[in-house]
């Protein structure tokens, strides 16, 4: 059995647990340190303890798929939040040259977020001047970026110097601060590609737009890789959260040799052409982007492919795009117009009877699974005829998770081998169940009752975690009823808040 170590982003289920659940799927031995060592939410990872743990496990391992966010900063948020200087960056940086030097042979599979700039006003996630002035910074960059690429209209160089004069000069200067700090450690992360300690790099872009500060740095790292001749080895796209899934199923591909190939179909004529809200280009741009990471290409025709994946997929996109919040009714008129939703389950039926490994990549509405699709699907009993599925937060989150699951089940489908439906069960309870269905009722119906509030559940997380249970059951038995044997337990809301739910599968009859 190979091993393979795993630094993840955060301790959150999605960047923690998923990618050791598609690992148990295969014979690669994924080890990843403790959570005890991640930190918390904001509160950084042990960066010393990462480093030793490090250096005492590369010794006998194939590869290292690593955050260096976490190496680095201590984690996702603590990168927006850090008071680190270039040379403690590039010190913590140095770890990688000391694994490479105890394991010449470890292949190291890395990734670092360009720093995202959320469009709204909160702190949950960022520094706590961006309760007040998050939108504000948000819209400085985009002008800013905008006035380099495209120029601004009167009343945008009006804008802007009126948000110059509202944001203290402090804060934005503490900020920008940060991003410079940050896009230091990119930079120094592509000489660590050019020396050869890193294999693979990934600058995966959080929460972006068209314009402003992720567009402007993300233009600049791609200058520098051309620069230095090494886009073989770099790739940037939207994402975040999915990337240590995607990059094992690159590191699995690598070990069995092996390049699958996916044919693509969507549910919307438009759905290619469109750009996902919280991303910066096309749909299928990223799809194409998050093959590739993954260690597959577009095939050229389904019958040859290794795996048929269905997308989806919005007929709109940017801020016109729905999330599962909207109501159904309020969604724009594509949604019932360019989506064609009994096609798309049509062809999920004609590619299963062929024998095809049927993938489905949920993205036509953001956070969660279409309620409408799933319904049709599972009235249709297609739902355990696929191999894989997500519908969890951007498209991007989407995409990754559900191509990596694919490689693996194509993989094991070509020696002849079952894969276990645990993962992909665990998709349709969590991206679906939960994040559809149940969170919304228990957030419009319950939480206020409680005495609780979205982003603040500490006081009353033992009976909302016994609501969620009890919902997730029963939405099992109406929409799930071959797992209806399933126990979902050990539920947890890792960060006291609604947004991510961990928990555990086990068949009622197993001891």
């Amino acid at each position: 059995m190979e091993n393979m170590l795993y630094v993840p982003l955060d301790e959150r289920p999605c960047n923690y647990r998923y990618p050791q659940q598609l690992a148990q799927l295969t014979d690669v031995n994924l080890r990843v340190p403790p959570d005890t060592m991640l930190g918390r939410k904001k509160s950084p990872a042990d960066t010393k303890q990462l480093q030793q743990w490090l250096t005492a496990e590369c010794g006998r391992s194939s590869h290292l798929i690593l955050s260096i966010d976490m190496l680095v900063y201590g984690g996702i948020l603590p990168s927006r939040l850090h008071q680190l200087s270039r040379e403690q960056c590039a010190e913590r940086l140095e770890t990688l040259r000391e694994v490479k030097r105890i394991n010449p042979a470890i292949r190291i599979f890395a990734f670092n977020l360009i720093m995202r700039t959320p469009a709204y006003n909160s702190s949950e996630e960022e520094p706590d001047f961006y309760a007040q002035y998050g939108e504000r910074i948000f819209q400085y960059g985009w002008l800013t970026d905008k006035r380099e690429s495209s120029g601004l209209t009167e009343e945008e160089v009006d804008e802007l110097a009126e948000i110059k004069t509202v944001i203290p000069p402090q804060i934005l200067n503490a900020f920008l601060e940060r991003r410079q700090v940050n896009a230091f450690v990119n930079r120094t992360s592509l000489e660590l590609v050019e020396a050869g300690i890193i294999e693979c790099m990934v600058f995966p872009q959080d929460d972006n737009a068209k314009y402003g500060f992720t567009s402007m740095e993300q233009k600049a790292l791609f200058l520098k890789v051309d620069e230095k001749q090494l886009f073989h080895k770099v790739f940037i796209y939207p994402g975040a959260d999915e990337v240590g899934c995607t990059l094992f199923a690159r590191a699995f591909c690598e070990l069995k040799q092996y390049r699958p190939e996916a044919w693509v179909q969507y549910s919307s004529t438009l759905g290619p052409t469109v750009i996902p809200k919280y991303e910066d280009r096309s749909l299928h741009e990223s799809v194409k982007s998050q093959l590739l990471i993954a260690g597959a290409n577009l095939g050229d025709d389904a019958v040859h492919s290794d795996f048929v994946l269905m997308i989806h997929s919005p007929a709109v996109g940017e801020k016109q795009m729905a999330e599962t919040s909207d109501d159904l009714a309020d969604r724009h008129k594509s949604y019932f117009s360019e989506i064609n939703f009994k096609a798309l389950a049509s062809a999920i039926e004609k590619y299963v009877s062929k024998g095809m490994t049927v993938s489905l990549a949920d993205v036509a509405v953001c956070n969660g699974g279409d309620h409408v699709l799933m319904k049709l699907l599972s009235a249709n009993g297609l739902l355990p005829a696929l191999s894989a599925y997500a519908g969890w937060n951007t498209s991007g989150n989407t995409l990754g998770t559900v191509i990596a699951h694919s490689v693996i089940v194509a993989y094991y489908k070509q020696q002849n081998k079952k894969v276990d439906h645990h993962f992909l069960l665990y998709r349709f309870i969590e991206d679906w169940g939960y994040q559809t269905i149940v969170r919304e009722e228990i957030c419009a119906h319950h939480l206020e009752a409680l005495g609780g509030s979205y982003f603040e559940l500490e006081a009353v997380k033992e009976p909302v975690l016994q609501l969620i249970r009890q919902q997730l059951q029963a939405f099992v038995r109406q929409y799930l009823p071959e797992y209806d044997q399933v126990e979902i337990s050990n539920l947890d809301l890792p960060w006291n808040r609604m947004f991510e739910l961990s928990f555990d599968l086990k068949r009622r009859n197993s001891s």
